[in-house]
């Protein structure tokens, strides 16, 4: 997400919060499903809007973030990057600087990251913002299955979703909505009628299917109406909380995107909007939350346990002088 999208930040996706059943949001918080102890299939480490880049000494904070995560007592087995991995090749600019933005990213993995890893994408990474030609040239700059993929790991089934529609696919000009295309949202229904009901799922989006957090960013009450924007949180997020209502599996919906962080308990699905790597663009705190990632564990009974964790990281124009 930009600092800059505010500007045009007035279209309506939700109103009236009363509906959620709001988790903790910093400290861990556990679904509990079973009397029984559930045992701990996986933990992985999400980190989303890494925003890299040359300036601002991003790579060193990028690194520093993964030496925290690997250097735990209690490490994750891989790790997830969950879009807005590179600043921002989605403008003009950005994507005249496609190549040392990347670049930047590909150092600091290759040096820095020694877990197994999953990307993917966000608004900031499709190459100019076309939906076909950019998108395809994020799958092969992060060397991608595509835009859309699933895997399964752990006894755990994952699904990485391709959350950004950009408004020239509804006849508009600039911009995206959170959104999946037809062709996605076919896929996603017939991917989750061919898993097991006993399989957990995890579905992962970068822009967030329903956040709470989203209502804080920015004075969306001044008109005395909620105004969330479609670019913001899914604008097709009913389709997609009635999909997932119907596949009682569907555990947990990880996302990043608003560069805060909150937990959303709603008809047995955990929504995770997980902060950014780089809390405000490498700049220092964003609102209320510093540069971190989230700890992620996932046990056998479909519970999980989310935990917001900052990483030491001083911006580069908020250190003191030397003399």
């Amino acid at each position: 997400m930009k600092r800059d999208e505010s500007s045009s930040r007035r279209s309506v996706i939700a109103s009236g919060a009363a509906a959620m059943t709001l988790g903790t949001i910093l400290p861990a918080h556990a679904q509990t499903t079973s009397s029984t102890a559930p045992r701990r299939s996986l933990r992985l480490a999400h980190l989303t809007d890494v925003h890299v880049q040359p300036e601002r000494e991003a790579a060193k904070g990028f690194a520093t973030c993964l030496d925290h995560v690997q250097g735990r007592n209690d490490p994750p087995s891989m790790i997830v990057f969950g879009g807005d991995n590179v600043m921002n090749v989605d403008s003009q600019e950005g994507s005249e600087r496609a190549a040392v933005q990347m670049a930047t990213w590909n150092d600091v993995i290759k040096q820095d990251c020694s877990l197994p890893y999953k990307t993917i994408i966000g608004n900031h990474d499709i190459l100019g913002m076309q939906p076909v030609d950019g998108k395809k040239w994020a799958v092969d700059a992060f060397g991608l299955p595509g835009r859309y993929y699933d895997w399964t790991d752990s006894g755990w089934h994952f699904i990485a979703l391709d959350s950004t529609s950009p408004n020239i696919l509804r006849g508009g000009e600039g911009g995206y909505k959170g959104m999946l295309d037809d062709t996605q949202f076919q896929w996603l229904k017939e991917t989750l009628e061919s898993i097991p009901d006993a399989r957990p799922v995890c579905i992962i989006s970068h822009i967030p299917i329903l956040s709470a957090c989203a209502y804080f960013d920015g004075e969306n009450e001044k008109t005395m109406d909620w105004i969330i924007p479609g670019s913001w949180v899914h604008i097709d997020a009913r389709r997609l909380k009635n999909l997932f209502h119907a596949h009682p599996n569907v555990k947990l919906c990880l996302s990043g995107h608003m560069h805060l962080a909150d937990n959303v308990d709603y008809l047995g699905v955990r929504y995770a909007c997980n902060g950014a790597v780089c809390g405000s663009w490498w700049d220092g705190d964003y609102h209320e939350f510093g540069p971190g990632y989230a700890m992620v564990d996932l046990f056998d009974d479909g519970s999980t346990k989310i935990d917001f964790q900052n990483y030491p990281w001083t911006p580069a124009s908020k250190e003191a002088p030397s003399h």
